[in-house]
């Protein structure tokens, strides 16, 4: 078997490993750079707390990875399993996080309901006025700058080959499987991947395949360096845009949220919107109050797909043998990387998965 992985992100340098690994000769295309796209522009958050419920599975099994990822892939990319605290000032927002904890049980997740009292004597100067809190003590980050070019050079180690600068690529169907052009020359392959982020939606109607999805960005920002006191990633639970921050160990402390996302222009990507940057302060303040007078020293936006359901579109075409899709993960895919790249590889060479991949099923949209 033969494959193409279209798309150098997180997906498709996992998807591109895994495949290597099962010993399929396998090509990763990006039109750009690896990891330069929605993986780059990502917070690095590693949550499975207020995840849609058919997502756990997955879930389960990328955060099973991420805890190898350094032997898997032969470098540190920052993984660490700080836990994840997600605070809540509304009784609105309880209410929605008693009843994710609830439903979320019988699906593996356990997470931690912490009272007022709890959070100022385990979490000090994070969210002083909150009424109470969810912790997910396994859970965490990693360094979203790292991850993309990690998978794709571990890939290449296993057999894979890598191609960036390619362009926007040309795909056509030949001698019964696919043929893509590029600015890096011309490739056969028995198997298509489609792993192109936000750009999947087109591939996937050119093989008669609509899918309901819009282009957005998030309005990201670092501080300067700061004494290293915040260990967990901090998110909030709330009934409109939740803010979120992690503290990096060099000191920065890495935020975002709390205001809409950020429309993308003609350049094919989201620019910062300075008239929200005030509003998303006020919330990421409201997290952490020693943050008040703190210099913001960068601010960055960049391009993530969202499919109208808020689901990604993973599996099978349902027009196309020999066609995979992997793609709108909707700002929410950095911690499903690993085991989107693994159960994508699974499906390809065995043509079967032991995560269920029905919910994100292409054929949802079909009419």
């Amino acid at each position: 078997m033969r494959a193409i992985v279209l798309g150098g992100g997180l997906m498709g340098s996992a998807t591109a490993f895994f495949l290597a690994r099962r010993g399929v000769a396998v090509r990763l295309v990006e039109r750009g750079y690896i990891g330069a796209g929605a993986t780059v522009a990502s917070f690095g958050n590693i949550r499975r707390t207020g995840r849609h419920l058919p997502q756990l599975p997955l879930a389960h099994r990328a955060l099973a990875l991420w805890n190898r990822a350094e032997a898997l892939l032969g470098r540190d990319v920052e993984f660490r399993p700080t836990g994840h605290l997600r605070l809540i000032f509304d009784a609105g927002s309880r209410r929605d996080m008693e009843r994710f904890a609830e439903a979320a049980r019988p699906w593996g997740l356990e997470i931690e309901a912490l009272a007022p009292g709890e959070i100022r004597r385990r979490f000090p100067g994070l969210g002083p006025s909150a009424i109470a809190a969810s912790f997910s003590p396994e859970d965490g980050s990693a360094n979203p700058r790292l991850v993309g070019p990690a998978f794709a050079d571990a890939a290449a180690r296993a057999g894979a080959e890598i191609v960036q600068g390619a362009g926007v690529p040309l795909v056509t169907t030949a001698n019964g499987g696919f043929r893509v052009e590029t600015e890096q020359g011309d490739f056969e392959a028995d198997v298509l991947v489609n792993c192109a982020g936000a750009w999947g939606k087109t591939l996937a109607a050119q093989f008669g395949e609509d899918v309901p999805l819009s282009t957005h960005g998030p309005q990201m920002g670092v501080t300067e360096p700061l004494p290293h006191r915040i260990l967990p990633v901090v998110g909030m639970w709330s009934q409109d845009a939740g803010a979120y921050l992690r503290q990096v160990e060099r000191g920065n402390v890495v935020f975002g949220g709390g205001v809409p996302r950020v429309p993308v222009d003609d350049s094919g990507f989201a620019r910062i919107d300075s008239a929200r940057f005030a509003p998303q302060l006020e919330k990421i303040v409201r997290l952490c109050p020693a943050l008040r007078d703190v210099a913001v020293i960068r601010q960055w936006s960049g391009c993530e797909g969202y499919v109208a359901d808020d689901l990604p579109v993973m599996g099978p075409s349902r027009t196309t043998p020999g066609l995979f899709h992997a793609f709108g993960f909707c700002g929410h895919g950095f911690q499903l990387g690993p085991g989107v790249g693994d159960a994508m590889a699974e499906l390809v060479e065995t043509g079967r998965c032991e995560t269920p991949l029905e919910p994100f099923g292409i054929e949802r949209f079909a009419a």
